[in-house]
């Protein structure tokens, strides 16, 4: 079956660096998109990135120059290097993956969480 865990996460300094892996098995992982999703307390899940099964990322506005999506197919693992963080960068990190044939011709995958079908449990980041 679909698993995909999360790690990475933890507590840093604002202006301080993380970098998340999300491991995946049980699907064929160069098939599928593969996004990261962050969660604040009370509020739903927003699209933080996400890198089509060609490698092409795509980034919410209040990232862009400071994360950087990746994925290693070889080795069925999505990375999120995320420097110079701010304190409102807080939330719970998910990992995400769904088909590509299923999400790309929908459109707006990043900001619509419910297309994708499977989660991890996510890795909780902190920045003071």
């Amino acid at each position: 079956h679909v698993q995909l865990v999360e790690s990475g996460g933890g507590s840093v300094q604002a202006g301080g660096s993380l970098r998340l892996s999300c491991a995946g098995s049980g699907f064929t992982y160069s098939r599928h998109c593969m996004g990261w999703y962050r969660q604040y307390p009370g509020k739903q899940r927003e699209g933080v990135a996400m890198i089509d099964e060609n490698g092409m990322p795509s980034y919410t506005d209040s990232v862009k120059g400071r994360f950087t999506i990746s994925r290693d197919n070889s080795g069925s693992t999505l990375y999120l290097e995320m420097n110079n963080l701010k304190p409102e960068d807080t939330a719970m990190y998910y990992c995400a993956a769904e088909k590509a044939s299923v999400i790309m011709p929908l459109g707006g995958a990043l900001y619509r969480p419910t297309l994708w079908g499977y989660w991890g449990q996510g890795t909780q980041v902190t920045v003071s």
